[in-house]
């Protein structure tokens, strides 16, 4: 197989249709739920939901086929690079309006990769209900960061009822108050969260658990006030004595001698951190567009194709971020094409995520210096875009612990033999 780097059709006329959103619906309002954070724009959830339902994305930005007219001949699939190209374009717009597009985000990916057929049928089909709908995970602790092994909310089954009884504290929680908090113009979601059935165990007595909207013992004790991502909610979430359904375990519920459970829920990861990448590459190219414009404004036009000792400094500077951005986005459309072809992507997976994650920061920042007060007011978006393209190099795997999973893949070291 190769990699074809002609825009599918599809994608082609997703990508108008979303660029038109991104410039009139949320970069129109960017300002505005950026100074006030924990607001929903209901408008652009409401209006996201509708279109994604009709789009035949199942109230969300999930993975989907074209389905070829009949007696076509079948398209080699682009689920996961349509997904990529919507991401990237929505967080153009504007990357915390993104995060609050509905769907089922990390926590249907683990119902999807640890579910069974019952689970799946039963959880993920509310994201193609009427009502906007969410889902997120819960993995995170103040004790327990990348180090999943450090995790110390538990898992108690009461022989009576047959229910887990689960006690523990969440936090950083991308979305976990529209997921858990029972609105009235949103659906019943829920949070996926990791909690141990036997510590004693290790990782082996990892399991996710699907805990429902409105579960007493669970509470969003807090709401972070971030430097970047605004519009969207991160939560902290308690669990106190919180009864959660036997069969909303993810996986089997006794303990194994391997840890082949965990990975493959951990796997999810592969397929997502493409996803992160492309956001973060939206927001660089956000920022790299709007200096060329004002450059051009101010009389300074690129001149591509001249040697570099013939550029000026600025232009040498602005081809370079060019360079950056579209290398990090060759990474990322390996990586989500290895995913739709079923390829294993853990080491193209993580590398896009790290490459994206300096790209964006490097690419917002320079930005900034070289527009001086344009660059640093808040007259424009820029500033937002710097504080905005930060967390794509610190959620789902810092790029610390990606560089550590690129180096076991590279080097053939177990999580033990390298940390």
């Amino acid at each position: 197989m190769t990699i074809d780097f002609e825009t599918p059709k599809p994608i082609a006329q997703m990508q108008t249709m979303l660029k038109s959103v991104a410039e009139n619906m949320m970069r129109s309002t960017s300002r505005e739920f950026d100074e006030n954070e924990h607001s929903i724009p209901w408008d652009y959830v409401e209006f996201m939901h509708t279109a994604m339902r009709s789009m035949g994305g199942g109230g969300g930005l999930t993975v989907t086929e074209d389905k070829p007219k009949e007696g076509a001949e079948k398209r080699p699939p682009i689920g996961y690079q349509k997904l990529a190209a919507q991401i990237e374009m929505l967080s153009w717009g504007d990357v915390g309006y993104y995060l609050i597009t509905p769907g089922g985000g990390l926590g249907a990916a683990a119902v999807q990769a640890a579910g069974s057929p019952e689970q799946k049928a039963k959880f993920l089909a509310r994201f193609n209900d009427d009502k906007p709908t969410y889902a997120a995970m819960c993995m995170t602790e103040p004790g327990a960061g990348s180090d999943t092994s450090a995790i110390r909310t538990r898992a108690v089954l009461d022989e009576a009822t047959k229910e887990w009884i689960i006690n523990g504290e969440k936090i950083f929680v991308t979305g976990g108050d529209k997921s858990f908090i029972e609105y009235e113009k949103l659906g019943k979601g829920f949070i996926v969260v990791w909690a141990s059935i036997d510590p004693s165990a290790g990782r082996s007595g990892m399991r996710a658990f699907v805990v429902e909207s409105g579960t007493p013992g669970v509470k969003i004790t807090k709401l972070e006030h971030k430097l970047g991502i605004r519009a969207s909610d991160t939560a902290a979430i308690s669990l106190v004595d919180a009864r959660v359904p036997y069969e909303n375990v993810l996986g089997s519920p006794t303990v194994e001698k391997t840890t082949t459970g965990f990975k493959g829920a951990m796997a999810t990861f592969d397929a997502t951190r493409p996803l992160v990448a492309a956001s973060g590459i939206g927001v660089a190219r956000a920022a790299l567009e709007f200096l060329k414009e004002k450059l051009k404004e101010n009389g300074v036009e690129i001149r591509y194709g001249l040697p570099r000792q013939k550029l000026s400094n600025i232009e040498r500077e602005v081809i370079d971020m060019d360079i950056m951005l579209k290398s990090a986005w060759l990474m990322v459309l390996k990586a989500v094409w290895m995913a739709d072809n079923k390829k294993p992507n853990a080491l193209e997976s993580s590398m896009s995520k790290v490459r994206a994650g300096d790209v964006g920061t490097k690419i917002t920042q320079k930005a900034v210096e070289i527009l001086g007060p344009l660059g640093y007011s808040r007259e424009f978006l820029l500033e937002k875009w710097f504080r905005d393209a930060k967390i794509t190099d610190i959620y789902e795997g810092t790029g610390q612990i990606n560089r550590l999973v690129v180096a076991r893949q590279i080097l053939g070291y177990t999580g033990a033999e390298l940390r």
